[in-house]
């Protein structure tokens, strides 16, 4: 596709007081969320932010919290287009004569958020929409689901037009209000306040992540799915990577909490409409708990995987779909910076997820003698009994000597099982990265002086492999791959 240029990097304002000068670098307009925080004057505004300003009184009907009688309603709408640049007017009840007469067509933009709609019925308001002249038009269904988001990304595709946004709101639908400005969507915009970002990415991370406002030519989509994908540096490394490498792609995150948000919402919906949009899915990185059904879905396993029981990764080619897992490539890497012999040594798996499975298959290739160790014991027998390894349940599990303990939970506030037994020669390799700092774990074992292998080392190496599998090229040296992981989320995929 030819380059596009976004017209607008938005903020969202949705708390108020906030310190302006943390509005990251690129943005280009400022939303004031009018029903949360109230008429704020735009005179200081200007004075902190040098961008355009836009007023948006959300009702309750389209999700909002204003409840103003009509009158009230109409009154603010005139006031903020005497100082905004623009004014957001919802399609439903604000496309009065009183009120257009107040806010000139330049500074108007029609909206309207809903529930899933099909595309005809996006369509036909639309048509209904742009019967009133404005700068921009926005329709925003919610996204029941991840195929939801599909419709009004055909919408726009099928538009043509440079002055309409359109997106499936809610977690489900982010990776539409990423992809959107690639199919002629003039904005795309986040909170400005993380804690506010819930269901949808907040705008440093838009900012950080992916490239905006000159947006780069786009051939093939790469993507996260799982419940980890809003929170995954992933999404950074990968794009960081495409533009360093010049590569015509984009990484996005699938937000799928579950096996059923895969099967019945995403899997085949999406990869089969991205492709008719032209814009076709060429690999996943596949997180739990969705790691099992990756193996289901595809049409070629790699022997490894299949051993694992679990994929975390999905590849096209040829018009295939094949499963692969680079959790063990990325645990054997570890090991080997760990730098001790593993032949023979005593070794222990904690965690019997998709992750520790394939960890563990990657310490018997190397021959150590591999014990996995879960809390449930049931769920841990039934892995061990897979790998045809022995099992010890978690709250018997401590490893004495120069064990090698590879740990496959979520569990980072507080240590996972003791270390004290552990001696020289001993090693760690967390597989966790907390949101800041170490764990608890990687901390405890290097204060005794342990051998450690922290989270965010293994998830580096773990995206540099996704990245050659996906794309078959390397990706930028590790230097530049670290320090991007700012943003690491609680699980690796």
């Amino acid at each position: 596709m030819t380059e596009v240029t976004v017209t607008d990097v938005t903020a969202t304002v949705t708390s108020w007081p906030v310190d302006l000068s943390t509005v990251p670098a690129g943005v280009t307009r400022l939303e004031i969320r009018a029903d949360l925080v109230g008429d704020l004057d735009p005179a200081p505004l200007r004075l902190a932010f040098a961008g355009r300003l836009q007023y948006t009184l959300r009702s309750r009907a389209h999700g909002g919290r204003c409840a103003d009688p009509p009158e009230v309603r109409r009154a603010r709408l005139a006031w903020a287009a005497l100082g905004y640049d623009t004014v957001d007017l919802e399609a439903d009840h604000d496309l009065r004569p009183e009120v257009l007469a107040a806010v000139p067509a330049a500074r108007r933009r029609v909206s309207w958020h809903g529930p899933s709609a099909a595309l005809t019925e996006l369509r036909e308001r639309f048509a209904a929409m742009a019967a009133v002249p404005a700068a921009g038009y926005l329709l925003a269904p919610r996204a029941a689901s991840a195929a939801d988001a599909l419709v009004p990304l055909r919408l726009l595709a099928g538009l043509g037009r440079a002055d309409v946004t359109a997106y499936g709101t809610g977690a489900l639908g982010v990776w539409s209000r990423l992809l959107a400005p690639w199919l002629g969507a003039p904005a795309v915009a986040g909170p400005l306040d993380r804690s506010r970002s819930t269901g949808a990415l907040d705008v440093a991370r838009i900012c950080a992540d992916y490239p905006f406002a000159a947006l780069p030519p786009l051939r093939d989509l790469y993507g996260l799915a799982g419940p980890v994908a809003l929170a995954s540096s992933f999404l950074g490394l990968h794009n960081h990577a495409y533009r360093e490498r010049g590569i015509p792609a984009l990484y996005l995150p699938f937000h799928l909490t579950g096996i059923g948000d895969f099967l019945t919402g995403f899997w085949p919906a999406v990869p089969d409409g991205l492709r008719a949009l032209g814009m076709p899915l060429r690999g996943l990185t596949v997180s739990g708990p969705l790691k099992e059904v990756a193996l289901h879905v595809a049409d070629v396993v790699s022997p490894v995987a299949r051993a694992a029981g679990a994929a975390n990764a999905l590849t096209r080619r040829g018009g295939r779909w094949r499963a692969a897992t680079t959790d063990s490539s990325a645990v054997a890497a570890a090991l080997r910076w760990v730098g001790v012999p593993l032949a023979g040594r005593p070794a222990a798996v904690v965690g019997c997820g998709g992750a520790g499975r394939a960890a563990a298959v990657a310490l018997r290739y190397v021959g150590a003698d591999v014990t996995m160790v879960n809390r449930r014991e049931t769920r841990g027998r039934l892995a061990a009994d897979l790998l045809g390894l022995p099992f010890t349940p978690l709250d018997a599990f401590r490893p004495t000597g120069p064990c090698v303990v590879v740990h496959a939970t979520s569990v980072h506030t507080r240590l996972p099982f003791p270390v004290e037994g552990l001696s020289a020669g001993a090693a760690v390799v967390d597989l966790v990265c907390p949101p800041s700092g170490v764990s608890a774990l990687v901390a405890e074992a290097r204060g005794r002086g342990l051998r450690t292998v922290d989270g965010r080392r293994v998830m580096a190496v773990e995206a540099a492999h996704q990245f050659r599998l996906m794309t078959g090229r390397p990706m930028p040296p590790e230097p530049t791959i670290r320090e991007v992981v700012t943003h690491a989320g609680l699980d690796s995929p």
